[in-house]
């Protein structure tokens, strides 16, 4: 086992996904259960809590602690058996619930709860706070599917616990030692409180708060496995689990329907319920707004919808039942959709599955937080109940979004609270104390399936009587009587408004920073604040670019959300105490590819390459500077030096013993080849377009350093494709540069100049009407992403910004009849056109050009600019190529084109693969010239 200490880790662990913080004392990261029992001993040993970790994405704060934290999620993981005639299942507690679905579907099963963190997420921690999702409806929550688990006790007792049967309790009760201790007094904590257990611990699916313990009642088969799922990790540590799988539907529709209000929809749940749906799941229009242009086309008009998910037997069954439903709902609907594309569905699911992190910044800007998320009302009293609630938020102040769990009553919302000032908090807790009551009132429950942590266990009084929560403490106490596990949470709670992880940044921070921030109101600290743990980033299958280096390491140090942790607890001082000079966050932020996969992928945009930009420049203002920064930073400089005798660039760096020194002090991995110079770069070959436009539709090209000095071709087969679609294409008429290489490694002093002089050249061409096509993505995506951050406020740079183009968007404008190549071809979309540009317009391109194109979902490519090239990444590089890219690329026919516009992307490919790629303008203009 790994048993770690230092302060760099120890930050990673003071939170989740909540609004609470604890530095642990420590963290482990068992490779066995062995390890695990090992651990727990030892904890005892030394009279430590024990808090128990997944995937670390509650949003309650049950997954923090002041104690030793265990992580299962790295090692103690994988399906030990799966019984497809028996529809069982048994797991290790750190296996990511995606994974167990992948293995389950070829039998045509699947785990039935499945909560939108469902590909991060590890069984061990669902059935730490009973999880549910959006199909609880048809196939129950956890609770509802554990068979038996394997646990341990934090005096060392193991046990599998599961349904027991009258005499099964009696032979239980007899055996020696804790087993027997622990059935006997449930079984009196049982028979002296039947009454109470009754009629206090309702039925209602979604009661989540507090323990289980009507799963101890005889009718329900004094079933202790059941009874421990939602317990956070408060009683035992779960070694193992034997879970049931539900049977896929054969076939199944989404329906859409569109309400007036989410007073409507919420209203309209009892209706729908009848029908038998698999799911009914509720947006509003505040989180709708959130989304980026198009991310929203599909919904029929409304200010609400519900996603009603019905199944069926035979073909045609699941749409006819939608239909007659949306029939049957009638004037109530502003709109419906029936959707049987499984495409088109999941287009529209990531819109729910993605509310968690989208909520947290509103429509105006201001930042919104857990705290409230997760209250659940029986669905016959959903409508009265948000009515409530929304009075309430008015009374306070207060705004959100509202989504979740409608068939179940259950709403998630994410509150504009301040928890930056005292009064702020003080207001915070006022809030959470008549939304309690409210709650209550409805005969609700503070937690419909994120547990109670930190964000309710002390609220749980609003909800059951004293003697109610006295048979909690009594519960716990059979299991820990010395309270060490997990304490704080449900018994003997810490408050609810204690231990907030929200720090403003401190000054020495904030007012040196260089980069303006526009989305945060210009502020490094609330930049930081955009990662609310929600762990997206921590996807180690399925579709994306983010992140990178954690599917190739899987240390939580490596995502981005370990780094935005630490860049947060920087900005906290308390365990990281260097400030700008932490050497814990620049050896968290080494592998980051600054590939900006984050900045699209990650629900609330958190941009790491930006972050990664601002933190090196201020590590190392005044300091000496890694080798690479000196010669990958300053590129285009030895760039142009080499242009100047090109053939005898070649040859030296063509010589081994003289790459591999020039290798060494430029800090460039000693398994990289060295780029071949162009002999003439293409700004000096066509110094015939440095002039100015005399046609209709001028453009300039930008002639960015990589295809400029090394790729020229690609910038010639542009202009002759640009031309055939009448445009009067002209180069600057001095030497120009984006500064990408001086972002990426922390140079923006120089960054800025080199940008403002560009601004400079360019002015005339802007203010003459041209617009700009870019061919290197990371060039273009500079101008219209990061362009606004180095250079806030200047309107010349807004100005470049919505004059740059693309060569796809460009042909958008002006189509050329190219001939039909009748090629197959795969793309590898280079990470910031993923981020920033989009490849909408490149496809529409290629199939107008006759390309039967397959565009690779395929992530980075691992060279990434500089970072591929540096001396240390090179493992890293490639088994980020490794992971989608280069194995696609092996698989593909000999005469299948392989295309990518990103040089990094080309030249990975071509030191890998040994295959050839083209850009998008080789490829064009071999269909013109077909033409």
């Amino acid at each position: 086992m790994e048993i770690l200490t230092d302060a760099a880790v120890l930050a990673l662990y003071t939170t989740d996904a909540s609004n609470y913080r604890h530095v642990p004392l420590g963290v482990v990261l068992p490779r066995s259960v062995d390890d695990v029992v090992a651990a727990v001993a030892a904890c005892r040993e030394r009279g430590l809590p024990v808090i128990m970790r997944g995937g670390g994405t509650s949003v309650a704060g049950n997954a923090c602690g002041p104690g030793v934290v265990l992580d299962t999620s790295r090692y103690v993981r994988g399906v030990a058996e799966l019984d497809p005639a028996a529809r069982l299942a048994r797991v290790a507690p750190g296996t990511v619930l995606d994974d167990l679905q992948a293995l389950a579907a070829p039998h045509g099963l699947r785990f039935g709860p499945d909560p939108s963190t469902h590909s991060r997420c590890t069984l061990g921690g669902m059935i730490g706070n009973n999880a549910c999702g959006s199909h609880s409806i048809a196939w129950g929550r956890t609770a509802d599917v554990v068979r038996e688990l394997d646990v341990l006790l934090y005096d060392g007792t193991r046990m599998t616990v599961g349904a027991t049967t009258p005499s099964e309790v009696d032979e239980r009760v007899a055996r020696p030692g804790t087993e027997g201790r622990v059935y006997r007094e449930l079984r009196a904590l049982v028979r002296e409180n039947l009454g109470l257990l009754r009629t206090e611990l309702s039925t209602w699916p979604r009661r989540v708060s507090g323990y289980g313990l009507e799963h101890l009642l005889p009718e329900n088969g004094f079933d202790l496995a059941k009874a421990l799922v939602g317990s956070e990790g408060t009683c035992v540590t779960v070694l193992g689990a034997t879970v049931g799988l539900a049977e896929l539907p054969k076939h199944r529709v989404l329906a859409v329907l569109g309400f007036p209000s989410d007073f409507a929809a919420a209203d309209a749940v009892p209706a729908i319920l009848p029908w038998s749906p698999l799911t009914v799941e509720g947006v509003d229009a505040g989180l709708v707004a959130l989304l980026e242009p198009g991310r929203a086309d599909g919904l029929p008009p409304g200010d609400a919808w519900l996603f009603v998910e019905m199944s069926g037997d035979e073909p045609g069954e699941a749409a006819e039942r939608a239909r007659a439903l949306a029939a049957d709902l009638g004037g109530a609907l502003t709109g419906a959709a029936v959707l049987d594309d499984p495409a088109a569905q999941r287009r529209l699911w990531r819109i729910r599955e993605e509310g968690a992190g989208l909520a947290t910044r509103l429509a105006d800007g201001s930042e919104a937080w857990p705290g409230w998320e997760d209250a659940a009302v029986p669905p016959e009293r959903l409508g009265e109940y948000l009515r409530g609630f929304k009075e309430l938020m008015r009374a306070h102040g207060r705004q959100s979004v509202v989504y979740g769990h409608y068939g179940e009553g259950c709403l998630h919302m994410r509150l504009d609270f301040d928890l930056l000032s005292k009064p702020g908090v003080a207001g915070f807790r006022r809030f959470l104390e008549e939304a309690a009551d409210l709650v209550a009132a409805h005969g609700g429950s503070l937690a419909g399936e994120h547990g109670d942590g930190q964000a309710r266990s002390e609220l749980l009084s609003r909800m059951y009587s004293r003697e109610m929560l006295d048979l909690f403490a009594r519960f716990k106490a059979v299991f820990d009587p010395d309270g060490r596990m997990n304490p704080g949470i449900l018994v003997d709670p810490r408050p609810v408004d204690t231990d907030l992880r929200v720090r403003r940044a401190p000054l020495a921070i904030e007012d040196v920073t260089v980069l303006g921030y526009p989305d945060d109101r210009g502020s490094f600290g609330q930049a930081m604040r955009r990662c609310v743990g929600v762990g997206k980033c921590r996807t180690t299958t399925g579709p994306g670019v983010m992140c990178p280096s954690y599917r190739v390491t899987r240390e939580e140090k490596h995502s981005t959300r370990g780094r935005a942790h630490l860049l947060a607890e920087m900005i906290n001082g308390e365990l990281v105490t260097g400030g700008w000079r932490s050497e814990e966050v620049r050896d968290a932020l080494d592998l980051c590819l600054s590939c900006k996969g984050c900045l699209s992928d990650c629900p609330v945009d958190v941009d790491m390459a930006t972050y990664k930009a601002e933190f090196l420049h201020q590590h190392y203002r005044g300091r000496v500077r890694p080798a690479s920064h000196y010669s990958m930073g300053w590129l285009p400089v030895w760039l142009r030096a080499a242009a100047l005798a090109p053939r005898a660039a070649n040859a030296v760096a063509g010589r081994p013993r003289i790459a591999a020194l020039l290798k060494r002090l430029g800090g460039i991995a000693p398994e990289r080849e060295l780029p071949e110079f162009a002999p003439v770069p293409f700004t000096r070959a066509r110094r015939d377009l440095r002039r100015r436009a005399t046609g209709s539709k001028p453009l300039v090209l930008w002639p960015d350093s990589f295809n400029n000095h090394l790729t020229p071709v690609v910038l010639d087969a542009a202009v002759e494709v640009l031309t055939a679609a009448g445009y009067d294409v002209v180069l600057p008429d001095r030497g120009v540069c984006c500064g990408l290489t001086w972002v990426s490694t922390g140079q923006l002093g120089v960054a800025r100049k080199v940008l403002r002089r560009t601004l400079s050249v360019l002015a005339p061409y802007l203010d003459a009407g041209y617009e700009v096509a870019g061919l290197e993505p990371s060039c273009t995506a500079l101008f219209r992403g990061d362009l606004a951050a180095l250079l806030p406020g200047d309107p010349r740079a807004a100005l470049l910004a919505s004059r740059t183009r693309t060569l796809a968007e460009l042909l958008e404008n002006s189509p050329v009849d190219f001939a039909a190549l009748e090629v197959e071809a795969i793309t590898q979309v280079h990470c910031h056109q993923h981020a920033v540009l989009g490849f909408a317009a490149d496809e529409a391109a290629l199939a107008a050009a006759g390309v039967r194109n397959t565009t690779l979902d395929s992530g980075c490519c691992g060279l990434a600019g500089n970072f591929g090239f540096e001396r240390g990444h090179y493992e890293v590089s490639v088994a980020c190529a490794e992971d989608r890219l280069l194995p696609a690329v092996r698989a593909a026919a000999e005469d299948t084109v392989v295309l990518s516009d990103g040089f990094s992307c080309r030249t990975q490919i071509a030191q890998q693969s040994g295959r050839e790629a083209l850009h998008l303008a080789e490829l064009l203009r071999r269909a013109l010239r077909s033409r």
